[in-house]
C-alpha cells in the first residue's frame, strides 16, 4: 500500500501531465537541474486572516477556529467559519472564508475585481502583514460585527520557500523574482516577492484575477527565475 501523501501524489500526476503536454508539442520539459523541491503555483481566492479577539467578537466569546481543509503549507488551514464582508455603499461579499491559525493583525485579501465589486477602488497591493493605511471594511459574523479602519489589501504575487530553495535560486527575503507561465495565454510575472522560512514548501501564490489572466491549470508549465 502506498504511503505517499495526497500532495505528493498530486505533484507526481501533475508532473506526468506536464511531460505529456510538452511531448505532444514536441518541446523539452523545462527543468531546474538539482532543484531541491518541485515548484507549485497556486491561485489564492479571496479570504481573511483574523486575530483571536476578532474571532470571538464575530463568533462568540471563547470561540476558536475549526479546521475544514488543510492547505499546502503545513499547519495552515481553511476554517469552517465564514464571515460577510461589507464595503462602501453597503455592497457585500458573503461567505468569505477565514484561514487559520489566527494572526496578530486582521487582514482581508481580495482580487482587484473583488475590490471593485465592493466599491473599493483604491485597494493597495501589499505583502501579507503590511496593512498600515490600507482600505477599511466591516465584517459581520453570527455573534457580532467588527469595523476595521484598515486591513483590506490585494496580496502581491509572492513565493514561499525554504532556506535550501533560497540558496538554490540565489535569493534572500524581500528579493523579487520572475514567474514564467507557459500555455496559450503565457505571460511572465515580473515582481514576485520572496518569503523564506524553515519548514516551508516551495509555492507561489497569485490571486484569481492573475490566475484567470494566464489561464493557470494543473498542467500549465511554470518556471521561477531570478531577476537580472
Amino acid at each position: 500500500m502506498s504511503t505517499a501523501s495526497p500532495v505528493v501524489i498530486r505533484q507526481a500526476v501533475e508532473a506526468q501531465v506536464r511531460a505529456r503536454v510538452y511531448a505532444e508539442l514536441g518541446l523539452p520539459v523545462p527543468r531546474k537541474v538539482n532543484a531541491p523541491n518541485p515548484l507549485l503555483v497556486n491561485v489564492s481566492a479571496r479570504h481573511c486572516h483574523l486575530t483571536q479577539e476578532a474571532v470571538e467578537i464575530l463568533f462568540g466569546k471563547g470561540h476558536t477556529l475549526t479546521p475544514m481543509k488543510w492547505l499546502y503549507q503545513d499547519g495552515y488551514y481553511a476554517a469552517e467559519e465564514l464571515v460577510t464582508l461589507v464595503g462602501p455603499r453597503s455592497r457585500v461579499i458573503s461567505n468569505l472564508r477565514i484561514l487559520g491559525p489566527c494572526r496578530d493583525v486582521n487582514q482581508i485579501e481580495l482580487a482587484y475585481t473583488d475590490a471593485i465589486a465592493l466599491g473599493i477602488p483604491n485597494v493597495p497591493t501589499r505583502l501579507s502583514g503590511d496593512v498600515k493605511g490600507s482600505a477599511p471594511c466591516l465584517l459581520m459574523g453570527p455573534a457580532g460585527h467588527l469595523e476595521l479602519k484598515e486591513g483590506v489589501i490585494r496580496a502581491a504575487p509572492h513565493v514561499h520557500m525554504s532556506p535550501a530553495d533560497a540558496e538554490f535560486y540565489g535569493v534572500k527575503p524581500g528579493d523579487v523574482m520572475k514567474l514564467r507561465v507557459g500555455g496559450p495565454l503565457g505571460m511572465t510575472f515580473e515582481n514576485v516577492l520572496v518569503r523564506i522560512g524553515d519548514g516551508i514548501k516551495l509555492e507561489v501564490h497569485i490571486d484569481t484575477d492573475e490566475g484567470n489572466a494566464c489561464n493557470l491549470r494543473p498542467d500549465t508549465p511554470c518556471e521561477l527565475l531570478k531577476k537580472d
